[in-house]
């Protein structure tokens, strides 16, 4: 029997060999993260009017059937134009065991593009949530906020983890952790998870992040280090340790405090306090076992905010804590490491834009 905790790589390649998870397309083995899936868009895009839920009397091709506008065949790339929804069915379904359940999140690079991407299912009540004993096929449901992107089958913008039993670590068992295996540089905001906050006084300089242009080109998610950033962002700067934050507008920022996973722990991105201010951190990305880890190659790795404002302009200052990661248990050591054995990147990292953008 499993051990409870989120699965491990060699355990997520048990699943495709028992055939819990499928797809029609072989899985590649660069799919597989130390602690999560990597999944791949179908072939046809389905241009809808609004977003949805299937429900849990209905399942998604039902609920397509009457939101459907039209179909964009993705085989050799399509546009996917800003400010509208689109469902792409995935290559690879799932067959959960009893007990095990499984969840989803943008990968980091699709966060920081601002390109809002959540999984849905057929019966599904929850976005990014697969409940236990689910057997069906996966759905992506894609809004291009910022940029418009060119997007095309087999393309990875999401990835998913499987939770056997009870994975989640209390504040103790946190705080236990951090005595062991430092999680954070300095004193740790333990409350529900590791609280972080923003870094607005950069020890080098007076960059402290990138706001999304309005009016951009394309984003063709195939192009790595390729865009001139200047086309799609402008340069945030400050000397006071403050900015103030434009209603609608989409922010990239970085935490003050270096963040490690060790490897025995997965980590998730959360929101703080609902009233901390009139912004929401977008929470792309699971943090896999190794991330931030000194022998793993990652001493100082800081996470990058993807940040948007609500109604009202606000002021956001250096060291106001913005988010939390919540940290859970392994069900076993993974075989790979971030940043170690797997090609990363984001380990090490800074303020840091998505690996299309140069620089």
């Amino acid at each position: 029997m499993t051990n409870a905790g989120v699965l491990a790589d060699h355990q997520i390649r048990d699943m495709i060999v028992s055939g819990g998870i499928a797809a029609d397309v072989p899985i590649e083995d660069g799919q597989i993260q130390p602690a999560s899936l990597d999944l791949r868009l179908g072939q046809t895009a389905y241009r809808v009017r609004a977003s949805f839920l299937a429900g849990r009397e209905r399942t998604v091709k039902e609920r397509l059937a009457d939101l459907q506008m039209h179909a964009v065949d993705l085989d050799g790339g399509a546009v996917l134009e800003k400010g509208c929804v689109y469902v792409v069915p995935l290559m690879e379904r799932l067959t959960l065991p009893k007990g095990m359940t499984a969840a989803a999140s943008a990968k980091s690079s699709i966060g920081r593009l601002d390109l809002l991407t959540r999984i849905i299912t057929d019966h599904g009540i929850e976005f990014d949530r697969v409940p236990e004993g689910y057997d069906g096929p996966l759905y992506v449901e894609i809004c291009p906020r910022s940029f418009s992107v060119v997007a095309q089958p087999g393309q990875m913008l999401n990835q998913i983890i499987f939770r056997q039993g009870k994975t989640l670590m209390s504040d103790d068992d946190l705080r236990g952790l951090h005595a062991q295996t430092p999680i954070v540089s300095g004193d740790p905001v333990i409350s529900d998870g590791l609280g972080f906050s923003v870094d607005l006084r950069p020890t080098d300089g007076t960059l402290v992040g990138y706001r999304a242009k309005p009016h951009t080109g394309v984003v063709d998610l195939s192009k790595l280090n390729h865009y001139d950033p200047a086309e799609f962002w402008e340069e945030v700067h400050t000397k006071d340790g403050w900015i103030i934050l434009d209603p609608g507008a989409f922010y990239i920022l970085v935490s003050r405090e270096a963040i490690v996973i060790p490897p025995m722990q997965a980590a998730e991105m959360a929101p703080y306090l609902a009233m901390v201010g009139e912004f929401r951190v977008h929470y792309a990305g699971f943090f896999d076992p190794g991330f931030g880890y000194a022998e793993a190659g990652g001493s100082g790795s800081r996470g990058v905010l993807e940040v948007r404002c609500h109604e009202a302009p606000f002021v956001l200052e250096h060291g106001q804590v913005v988010g939390r990661l919540v940290y859970e248990h392994m069900a076993a050591m993974p075989a790979a490491l971030y940043g170690r054995e797997i090609k990363s990147n984001y380990q090490g990292q800074g303020l840091k834009l998505s690996k299309h953008f140069r620089g």
